[in-house]
């Protein structure tokens, strides 16, 4: 009570008001942590991928990124640029390395390995996180980790010197196993040409893409070529299984020419003495009529099945990034399995897939799937995932595989590809040259496909596929021992520290 008399209403319409102006300041509160909400959760995608906002990729370049490795060895760097997209991707072996590494460009993004592999390259991969929901709030990005692959160093550029700048490919893996020990295309291109936002990454991204020779094309896994007479492994591993083929030594009924069924078209061979050969002459010394018949003999069904077995028409290999599909066409007459089953007509493969087949005879008939990251670190060292190693499948049989192993070191003993013969070590072989384009007119290619064994060693240590665009190639499979088998000679003999 005041001295002057008792407040009006004992003063309840001030406290009204007090709670009035609480009430709405608890609703402006609310509204606000609503918004903020709106903005950080439910908005927060379209904010992030606004291409205004540069936060992220300014957070993204403010650290080195980790660095991909061969042998120990990194084959990848980060620039100290001072500029606010901070780091640029440096690449001291770059053609050598690029059909792996890919390019990481601060302008068009990553590839190849820079790509499957980037959340631990830029340190946003969760398990490069110690405190998760802290880095969540935060946003706050780990040191990059480093990838460890399964090349070779000197498988690899034995392969790079061996095309020495023609239009080809090499690939290379171990057999027991599906590491990848050589991964190489040519012609290459730098990467750090790419990595910043600058002009003349600009002009260099122009003048890359617009090559006729087109030199990021990885060859090795996403070219497919006619594999010509290299697919006789193939067809030859198919007619064993399926009992077709009993003796190796026994004449076969194959004329020379050999008319193709239903047609009056006539396939002949490049050189004499194939009427009629043995399945082991045959392949010694690449005749097309003797597997063109074998393939028809055969049946579209079981070559469609051999084919598949091998890993044609999968459309899933990955490496860990994606591989073109090698095709063998299921839908074909008898005219054209005979073509197909010469690696001609439809038939197309990358060299990783013929380096697949090759794996497989050299292992015994068991295909493993090929891979090219043995684990992946945190930056100093300790793991963070273990080898991207799978399961390998029975794709022939053993007895087949055996035989087979036998007709490819007869290539190389006596046959088309003595120029892969190594002192002290069993080497197996298959030449093959491709004819392509309208009426045979385009560049032939030439291939060979080989595995490699020392005297000393229990099984096969490395399996080889090369191929070479290569316009001097006109005297069929004799240009597959002339041109391809001595670069896959070099790379065994690297593998094997010969």
């Amino acid at each position: 009570m005041s001295e002057y008399g008792p407040l009006p209403d004992g003063g309840r319409p001030m406290a009204r008001y007090i709670r009035y102006a609480r009430a709405f300041c608890a609703l402006l509160l609310a509204a606000l942590l609503a918004n903020a909400a709106r903005v950080q959760v439910v908005q927060s995608r379209e904010y992030d991928g606004n291409p205004a906002n540069r936060r992220a990729t300014i957070a993204r370049y403010q650290q080195p990124r980790g660095n991909i490795l061969v042998d120990g060895r990194p084959v990848t760097g980060s620039v100290d640029t001072g500029e606010q997209l901070r780091y640029e991707r440096s690449y001291p072996d770059g053609p050598l390395y690029a059909p792996v590494t890919g390019f990481a460009s601060q302008k068009y993004g990553t590839t190849f390995l820079e790509h499957t592999e980037d959340g631990v390259l830029s340190g946003t991969d969760p398990l490069l996180r110690p405190l998760p929901l802290w880095s969540d709030v935060s946003r706050a990005r780990g040191r990059g980790g480093d990838v460890v692959t399964t090349l070779n160093r000197r498988a690899q550029e034995a392969a790079y010197r061996g095309l020495a700048g023609r239009k080809g490919a090499v690939a290379a893996v171990e057999p027991a196993t599906g590491r990848i020990l050589a991964l190489v295309t040519s012609p290459s291109y730098d990467p750090s040409e790419l990595s910043g936002n600058s002009e003349a990454v600009v002009s260099a991204w122009a003048r890359l893409n617009h090559d006729p020779e087109k030199p990021m094309l990885n060859r090795a896994v996403r070219q497919t070529y006619p594999p010509g007479s290299t697919f006789k492994v193939v067809t030859a591993a198919a007619a064993l299984d399926a009992g077709v083929v009993t003796d190796l030594d026994e004449r076969t009924d194959s004329p020379d020419p050999y008319r193709l069924p239903g047609t009056t078209t006539r396939l002949t061979n490049e050189g004499d003495g194939c009427a009629d050969a043995s399945v082991r002459d045959a392949f010694e010394w690449s005749c097309n009529t003797v597997f063109a018949k074998l393939g028809v003999d055969v049946g579209v069904r079981d070559m469609v099945a051999t084919a598949q077995a091998f890993g044609f028409n999968d459309t899933e290999v990955r490496v860990p990034f994606s591989v073109a599909p090698s095709t063998f066409d299921p839908h074909v007459d008898r005219a054209q399995l005979a073509l197909s089953s010469i690696g001609q007509y439809n038939t197309r493969a990358t060299p990783l897939q013929m380096a697949m087949v090759a794996a497989a005879v050299a292992d015994g008939g068991v295909l493993r799937p090929p891979y090219l990251v043995e684990r992946t670190t945190r930056h100093g060292g300790a793991p963070l995932s273990g080898s991207g190693a799978r399961p390998g499948r029975q794709v022939m049989r053993p007895a087949t595989a055996a035989r087979l192993a036998e007709l490819m070191a007869g290539v190389v003993e006596e046959g088309t590809g003595t120029n892969a013969a190594i002192p002290g070590v069993l080497v197996g072989g298959k030449t093959g040259t491709a004819q392509h384009g309208v009426g045979n007119t385009g560049v032939p290619y030439a291939w060979f496909v080989s595995w490699a064994k020392s005297e000393d060693a229990p099984e096969p240590q490395v399996a080889v596929a090369v191929v070479v665009e290569d316009a001097a190639a006109d005297r069929g499979e004799i240009s597959g021992g002339g041109t391809a088998a001595p670069i896959a000679k070099e790379v065994m003999r690297a593998v094997l520290g010969r």
